[in-house]
């Protein structure tokens, strides 16, 4: 029996694959007891909630005919399959019925229902592959466009080294369609695609951050493998900093300026606080402008007490 036209979590359903009675995993998707009832032409129960139910069988001597070609969730036109006929027995609708269809493939394939359901079910799986793996997993991002599975990104806190790969590694053997992993560190939105590429573009060395796995199991629907075959390769790319390594003044982000801080009644008495960039030294001083700073700066310089330290910050020079 296929139902048409059902609650939209019902949809979320249809996309896992988990040993579980189908009615019972729709009851605990809604939330609530699920009202069935019983087919006409067979004793299958479907949700009484729906739109269309189409009812029929397979024939048991394997029927089949060419089906084909439809549009596929990873975007393209499936080609031509030899499928087993459906002999329908019934239809069965409400007296307002709304036919119910979902978007698939095309030139947006990061907006189809599709995707986004595909999505929704490899984030899921994926994230419990993680909880395993790693110690403090952050978020999971499949990318609608790469059809809601093939392109997944991770952000994750590590707390030791090698973790990133572990992640990578995890989120490759939890679904086939798993393609390509991208692993991030707090500071990079996983759902922007600017900073992905920002930190492909400055966190990644391919000798030393590329992961890459051959003959492992793949949809044969992916365009890209040979024709014929079943088994394709799967990346990952670490664009973690190196770990114990994000302190270091080359790996800071410019940001604006805050200014925000303490206050003090000189520059010198500022520095004394210990270094500090220009930025703090006018909020050190309530300075509008910088100017009077600038100048408190040249009378410690003309002292012999100025110096400045590896990070760029204005110090007082040791005593000797």
């Amino acid at each position: 029996a296929f139902t048409v036209g059902s609650h939209p979590i019902d949809m979320v359903a249809a996309t896992m694959r988990v040993p579980v009675d189908e009615l019972g995993l729709v009851s605990s998707l809604r939330g609530a007891p699920l009202e069935v009832v019983k087919c006409i032409t067979s004793d299958i129960r479907v949700p009484a909630d729906v739109e269309y139910v189409i009812e029929g069988y397979f024939d048991s001597r394997g029927h089949v005919e060419s089906e084909g070609p439809f549009g596929e969730f990873l975007g393209y036109y499936g080609g031509v399959k030899q499928n087993p006929v459906f002999h329908c027995t019934a239809i069965t609708h409400r007296k307002d019925a709304v036919f119910q269809t979902a978007s698939i493939g095309g030139y947006r394939n990061d907006r189809t229902d599709t995707a986004l359901l595909n999505a929704l079910r490899t984030e899921a799986t994926v994230w419990g592959a993680l909880q395993s793996a790693v110690r403090e997993p952050l978020n999971v991002y499949a990318t609608p466009s790469s059809g809601g599975m093939f392109n997944i990104r991770v952000s994750l806190r590590q707390r030791v080294r090698g973790e990133a790969r572990n992640a990578i590694l995890a989120s490759f053997s939890s679904l086939a369609n798993v393609k390509n992993v991208f692993v991030v560190d707090p500071d990079i939105d996983i759902f922007s695609d600017q900073q992905m590429d920002w930190a492909l573009a400055t966190r990644f060395q391919p000798d030393r951050d590329l992961i890459v796995e051959g003959g492992l199991r793949t949809l044969p629907l992916d365009p890209s493998i040979a024709k014929g075959t079943r088994t394709g390769a799967k990346a990952g790319f670490d664009l973690t900093w190196p770990f114990g390594t994000t302190n270091d003044l080359e790996k800071s982000v410019p940001d604006v300026p805050k200014f925000q801080g303490k206050t003090f009644a000189s520059v010198e008495a500022a520095l004394g606080d210990g270094p500090k960039y220009f930025e703090e030294l006018m909020t050190a001083l309530g300075s509008r402008d910088g100017r009077e700073v600038v100048r408190a700066l040249d009378v410690v310089r003309k002292a012999g007490k100025l110096t400045r330290d590896d990070r760029g910050r204005w110090a007082l020079r040791p005593a000797k």
